[in-house]
């Protein structure tokens, strides 16, 4: 139970923990790279010319049932698992996971990630971020500024992974 709270408090603060993204220490800023928050009023013809220009990979097809277009975009999932250096005590614990939040929370602001989340047991795999650029390179290089797999308390498997464009969660 003690747990499952404090995943959910961790979840909760990096959801609040917005003003904190630019305090992060020791990392040096990303590259500026734009990548254009697409709108669900464009047409799918637009929002494919777009996400083409910016390097994205993408595919589309026609939904049999409503006879609409249905846009697939390349995501990069990152699985954040237990990571050869465990050690650290307490203090040091808490201050990673602290700075791992803002990182995430950082990578959702800058609009290079779209969801992050823990898992709910105790397994080796911790949570996952999905990153929304256009490489796998950026994916992984963004995914490895984070202060806790710099530490090695976590590592990071990535994977490509295609999800329709503007598809909500339910």
């Amino acid at each position: 139970m003690k747990k499952i709270i404090l995943l959910s408090f961790n979840l909760l603060v990096l959801l609040a923990c917005k003003k904190e993204t630019a305090k992060l220490t020791n990392e040096k800023p990303i590259d500026s790279v734009q990548i254009k928050v697409a709108s669900s009023e464009k047409s799918t013809l637009t929002l494919k010319n777009e996400l083409t220009e910016q390097g994205f990979e993408i595919f589309d097809y026609v939904d049999e049932k409503t006879q609409d277009t249905i846009l697939m975009q390349q995501y990069f999932m990152a699985f954040l698992k237990k990571g050869p250096v465990r050690s650290q005590n307490e203090a040091e614990a808490a201050k990673l996971q602290k700075q791992h939040l803002a990182h995430l929370s950082r990578m959702y602001e800058l609009g290079y990630a779209d969801i992050s989340g823990p898992f709910g047991d105790d397994g080796d795999i911790r949570g996952i971020t999905i990153y929304n650029v256009p490489t796998f390179e950026m994916a992984d290089s963004l995914a490895n500024l984070d202060p806790m797999v710099k530490s090695g308390r976590l590592v990071i498997e990535m994977h490509p992974w295609w999800a329709a464009k503007g598809f909500p969660l339910r």
